[in-house]
């Protein structure tokens, strides 16, 4: 326990670990929290990775206790964040409710999953371990209902292990899937050995350890292949021609975007959000998103 407490304090900084803390204390919810329970109340999910903290009873969104069921989507039958995983109804993500459905499959190839199969997605810091995000989030839009949602939480580059690294663009997302970049592509490499900041990653040890843990992520995934800020994970998401509801950035390093799949003649009007016309109807408290804040 006193190892983990000082990891948690050695990455996320004095400031980031009594957040976390005051907030285990004192939970309280995000704005949007209100709002969005009702739209998945009960109502049938997936989510990709996790069981995640923030969507539990006592997280900033607990949404897992609202749906009918959430199934699963996980990479491998081994992650170093869950240790092993199975099959079949094993995704137990709240204590109340029977365990959902465990698939084991890519996030960017979910062909055991039909089309319009699900009410909504949950995504807490996934995509960045993704090579392929377009081609990924191509695949939820894909399996969501008309009018289905997705919850998709990102590190902001600000709060993270990222920090000395350039955001991404989104002209080379979608070129990784106009070039059908796949899961073992290492093209991101040489900048994180050279910019990735140990500090801020306990977990990781040290140089060595980490330059070979990162030479084997496409079986451990711990890479971040792609940088985030908030203006990307919006432009990401208006590209797949999802209608963003809801955006916030928050302490410690999160970026949480809430985006509705359109309807058969659904319309998508994101100007708001990306700020092309006036300035954006969101905030943020990190630094490199402080231009887009007027």
């Amino acid at each position: 326990m006193i190892k983990k407490i000082y990891a948690k304090l050695k990455a996320d900084g004095i400031r980031g670990f009594i957040t976390v803390v005051f907030r285990r204390i004192f939970p309280r919810h995000l704005a949007c929290a209100r709002r969005i329970k009702p739209l998945i109340h009960d109502k049938i999910g997936l989510e990709i990775g996790g069981p995640s903290g923030i969507f539990k009873q006592n997280g900033l969104l607990p949404l897992y206790r609202r749906a009918a069921r959430i199934d699963n989507c996980n990479f491998g039958r081994y992650t170093v964040w869950e240790n092993t995983i199975k099959e079949g109804a094993t995704f137990h993500y709240d204590k109340r409710r029977a365990p959902g459905n465990q698939y084991i499959c890519e996030a960017t190839d979910l062909h055991q999953l039909a089309s319009g199969s699900y009410d909504f997605i949950l995504s807490s810091h996934t995509l960045e371990h993704t090579a392929n995000p377009v081609k990924a989030l191509m695949e939820w839009v894909r399996i969501l209902k008309g009018e289905g949602l997705l919850v998709m939480i990102l590190p902001h580059k600000d709060g993270t292990f990222d920090h000395r690294r350039p955001v991404t663009s989104l002209a080379h997302l979608v070129q990784d899937f106009d070039q059908k970049v796949g899961e073992d592509d290492l093209t991101h490499l040489d900048e994180i050995l050279k910019l990735h900041d140990l500090a801020k990653d306990p977990w990781a040890g040290g140089f060595e350890s980490f330059k070979e843990r990162s030479g084997n992520n496409l079986e451990n995934r711990c890479l971040h292949h792609h940088v985030f800020d908030t203006r990307l994970a919006i432009e990401v998401i208006h590209h797949i021609g999802l209608q963003v509801l809801f955006v916030e950035a928050f302490h410690p390093y999160n970026i949480l975007v809430i985006a509705q799949k359109p309807g058969r003649d659904g319309e998508v009007q994101n100007d708001d959000f990306r700020g092309l016309a006036k300035p954006p109807v969101w905030r943020s408290p990190f630094p490199s998103d402080q231009p887009l804040n007027h």
